[in-house]
């Protein structure tokens, strides 16, 4: 603060980009094994004003049916032609790839100008992880762009917590534009966007959020790429591991306790049901009873009789803390009959390929537990506290 003050009082065209804002645009680059990055002010902002400056007339883009509302309205102020798929569903992705290219443009059926596919890393609201690999094949076969909004997934996914491209093994080059926000994993504010060298110059001097928004402040810019280093160090790999592990403790118990729990393995979003929108305030309040701040989500973020509190697991919280939220839930959960199910499976079963990937993924992650040496006891708790 003391160097560059507390804002840019400007746009990043003009002079509102200093050295730090430059040096976490190439340490975002090279973390991602992306040739450049550039930065936005605002997560929402990084996705509903790139989006109309990369599909104009003539253009399609395909979304998921579940993606976020930021992505939402960017495609709609767009000049580009919407299609929507079933959600996290590469069957139904290729269906409406294969009717939109027979078809082609409206009135005209000349070919499609550019045709992006357009998901995200961990979806907010189901806290499902994006098929990637199934979605990079369709990408390849039919030719089309692929943009991946990372704002769950970067810092929380993957053995150093590089996204969902390093979760699934996938090759970041075959994803042509990676957005994610610094406001989850970085504890800053802000998004980003990175690409190749060309798409990131042209993205410049195109976008709307860099031309007409003032630039991060300059403490937000470091706090993030402080956040970055550290995600890179020793501990932040313990950290990572952490998470998973508490994730993946936090939805198993909810979901043995018979709770309607949304969300695959590794996923630090634990989406649990509702369904009853009238029971939003009384769950909410019975929680803050017993100590426990929740979030509870409702329409029009989620369909109307879906209504569901979601959790999103940190690598601070010690196995004793969620095993007392757990306790404390489970009462609740009977006062408010909310244990909708016991052992039952909500979602379709994935194919043999990515159940067989997945069981790989398990066992590489348990070895890295076991070699990081995740434990939860008080001593190891206190000491990652004096660290922080």
């Amino acid at each position: 603060v003391g160097a560059c003050g507390t804002a840019t009082c400007s746009v990043a065209g003009e002079v509102g980009t200093m050295l730090r804002h430059k040096e976490l645009e190439r340490e975002v680059a090279q973390f991602l094994g992306k040739d450049d990055a550039m930065l936005f002010s605002m997560g929402y902002a990084t996705n509903s004003t790139t989006l109309p400056a990369l599909v104009g007339k003539g253009g399609l883009i395909i979304s998921d049916a579940n993606n976020h509302a930021s992505l939402v309205v960017g495609c709609r102020t767009s000049a580009a032609s919407i299609r929507v798929f079933k959600h996290n569903d590469p069957d139904d992705l290729e269906r409406v790839l294969r009717h939109a290219i027979s078809l082609g443009q409206p009135r005209t059926h000349r070919p499609w100008t550019k045709i992006l596919i357009l998901v995200e890393g961990i979806y907010s609201m189901e806290g499902e992880v994006l098929r990637l690999p199934e979605i990079i094949d369709l990408k390849k076969k039919y030719k089309c762009y692929l943009y991946v909004d990372e704002a769950h997934s970067i810092g929380a996914l993957g053995r150093t917590g590089r996204g969902i491209c390093e979760y699934w093994g996938c090759d970041t080059t075959d994803v042509d534009l990676l957005m994610g926000t610094f406001t989850k994993s970085f504890g800053s504010v802000g998004g980003y966007i990175a690409g190749s060298q060309e798409m990131i110059d042209y993205l410049r001097e195109t976008s709307f959020g860099p031309r007409y928004a003032v630039s991060m402040s300059p403490a937000c810019a470091q706090q993030a790429l402080s956040a970055l280093r550290h995600i890179q160090a020793p501990i932040g790999l313990k950290r990572i591991a952490r998470l998973r592990r508490n994730a993946n403790y936090f939805r198993d118990r909810l979901a043995r306790d018979g709770f309607q729990v949304y969300g695959d393995p590794d996923s630090p979003v634990v989406p649990c049901l509702l369904y009853h929108p009238t029971k939003m305030p009384s769950f909410s309040r019975l929680c803050l009873e017993e100590g426990i701040a929740v979030v509870v989500v409702g329409f029009p973020a989620t369909p109307l009789i879906e209504s569901r509190s979601r959790f999103c697991l940190s690598a601070g919280h010690s196995l004793k803390d969620l095993k007392e939220a757990c306790d404390k839930m489970s009462r609740i959960g009977d006062m408010c009959m909310l244990k909708y199910c016991r052992d039952k499976e909500w979602r379709k079963p994935l194919p043999e390929a990515m159940l067989k990937l997945r069981k790989h993924l398990e066992s590489v992650q348990k070895a890295d537990e076991e070699l990081l040496g995740v434990d939860d006891d008080e001593e190891a708790d206190e000491e990652e506290k004096k660290t922080r």
